[in-house]
């Protein structure tokens, strides 16, 4: 291989973004009682409000259309965040693009970008639920397809050019202009990737960063995938016209609590919730606590006190070369109660943490 033109090798650092996902899980109240899909939404918004207080970085919105989540457009909900904060990002976890219109998303998200004064951002995804694809008249055996052409075409309306473009599944443009136009000439995206080669490859060759979204397993797992985003982007650097290195973030769950006994006592219920449900559907076996145990240990899940979640945030960062970490920190019905107070320990004492351990 020649020379490559720039160094696409990241070392995690202090500066690491470090931000909040969350789908709007359907919640139950201290009381026991299911909560409506207008509260939970309503509760996300103050957790948005504290995180920003807090200082957290980024807060990231999950597009689903299934009644165990309460958010099925999260550009409205951030737009209602916008309102109510001043420095937060607001960004999505995923955005469903393979059943939506690449025009309308960016449309949309160049209109929060106004209203939030720059604070805007997309992660582009085909979804790993599949019930918006009958539910606006899409073919799942174009699932593949669908993803492909339009992140090709939302690729150049991030240009904020005049796009000339053609596929199968939407009507060709011609030298169209697509408004408004952000403020900064570009609006902030990225990719999620669940781990395929040829996701990755995709996010360089449309110089979009990778977002992995890693649930389960050791997070050491996906260095081959890393390697090779790197490695892309020096072999494609000719192609692209490359010459800074994309940063890297990953999405993982979990939850935070005074004590690692109680976070994961706390947890527990919830977590067992939610993935047996989801089981049911796809064929997983019924979760147990002791594998819970092993993810919070080693794996994928960030269960535990500040400090634990803390180290093992940042030895995620170090093995993989982070720029940001995204911490799911909703995941079955757990009270909003609880929840606020993961996001006042993970923005108080996890996120100061993180930053002091890669800073050693």
């Amino acid at each position: 291989m020649a020379d490559a033109p720039f160094d696409p090798a990241i070392v995690a650092g202090p500066d690491i973004e470090l931000g909040l996902d969350t789908f709007g899980d359907m919640s139950t109240g201290q009381d026991g009682r299911r909560r409506s899909g207008a509260e939970v939404i309503r509760d996300v918004v103050a957790e948005a409000v504290l995180a920003d207080e807090l200082g957290v970085d980024v807060i990231g919105l999950g597009e689903h259309h299934r009644d165990d989540y309460a958010i099925s457009a999260p550009d409205v909900v951030l737009a209602a965040i916008a309102g109510q904060t001043s420095r937060i990002r607001l960004g999505t976890a995923v955005t469903v693009l393979s059943s939506d219109d690449p025009v309308r998303v960016y449309e949309r998200f160049a209109t929060l970008d106004a209203v939030s004064r720059g604070r805007a951002e997309v992660i582009l995804g085909r979804g790993s639920f599949t019930e918006s694809f009958p539910l606006f008249g899409f073919d799942l055996a174009d699932y593949e397809m669908l993803f492909e052409e339009k992140l090709d075409l939302f690729a150049r309306l991030l240009t904020e050019r005049p796009v000339t473009w053609s596929g199968r599944h939407r009507t060709a443009l011609q030298d169209q202009q697509v408004y408004p136009k952000t403020e900064s000439g570009r609006l902030t995206a990225w990719i999620g990737v669940g781990g395929s080669p040829e996701s990755v490859v995709r996010s360089v060759t449309h110089q979009i960063p990778m977002m992995l979204a890693i649930i389960g397993g050791a997070p050491g797992r996906f260095t081959q995938y890393v390697d090779l985003y790197r490695r892309a982007q020096v072999q494609l650097a000719p192609e692209t016209g490359q010459t800074a290195r994309l940063p890297l973030g990953v999405h993982s769950p979990g939850h935070i609590a005074d004590t690692d006994e109680q976070a994961l006592d706390e947890y527990w219920p919830h977590y067992r919730a939610m993935n047996d449900r989801i089981g049911r559907e796809r064929g997983w076996p019924p979760a147990t606590k002791d594998k819970l145990v092993a993810e919070a240990r080693s794996g994928s899940q960030y269960v535990g006190s500040p400090e634990t979640v803390a180290r093992r945030i940042a030895d995620t960062a170090t093995a993989l070369g982070l720029t940001r970490f995204d911490f799911k920190y909703a995941s079955g019905p757990m009270a909003h109660e609880k929840l606020m107070h993961s996001i006042e320990l993970y923005a108080t004492r996890v996120m100061p943490r993180v930053r002091e351990i890669l800073g050693a």
